[in-house]
């Protein structure tokens, strides 16, 4: 079953469409708020969106949206897109940082060899271990714990959205939060 999201977070929105597209109509480019999926949302006409704005692309009524265009990968999005999505993910990781410190609370084994937190840049096998350790103890309870109690671990939520984007970029096997519904 492929996640989807009620809600995206706007990247950009292009009044008139983008100049290779056919037909001229206003589109946004968006991440979702919750499974981290790219969009491409056609709005209604009149409609004006601002960039960094919820809007609500669920199955009930769209007050915005005229329809879901396509899911894109992140050579489609916009110079602009590219520019703000790691302030938007910051974003979004701020405002839900529990999820995603319970990563590092449930995160396992991916191969025989390799450890889902050594996908995270800057953990190695010693990080690892060390998380692994300290999260039998006692679950982290906010990204301040876990680099309190994991301290040469560099900034853990500046590793999150990095490895979002990396999810976004496609550029590794392996995706960490991208479409996951299991965080």
């Amino acid at each position: 079953m492929v996640a989807k999201d009620d809600y995206i977070i706007v990247l950009d929105f292009l009044s008139h469409g983008k100049s290779s597209d056919r037909k001229a109509e206003p589109i946004v480019q968006g991440i979702g708020a919750k499974f981290l999926t790219l969009l491409e949302i056609v709005v209604k006409e009149g409609i004006e969106i601002k960039n960094k704005e919820k809007i609500y692309v669920g199955s009930d009524k769209r007050d915005n949206v005229e329809y879901i265009r396509e899911r894109i990968n992140y050579q489609n999005l916009t110079s602009y897109s590219k520019n703000i999505i790691e302030e938007v993910i910051t974003k979004i990781v701020n405002e839900d940082d529990k999820r995603f410190v319970n990563f590092f609370n449930k995160a396992g084994p991916v191969t025989t060899r390799l450890h889902s937190l050594e996908l995270l840049p800057g953990i190695g096998k010693k990080h690892m271990w060390e998380i692994i350790k300290e999260r039998r103890m006692k679950p982290f309870e906010n990204f301040e714990d876990l680099h309190k109690r994991v301290p040469m671990l560099p900034d853990p939520k500046l590793m999150v959205i990095k490895r979002v984007i990396k999810d976004l970029e496609e550029s590794d096997k392996y995706k960490l939060f991208v479409g996951n519904n299991t965080l």
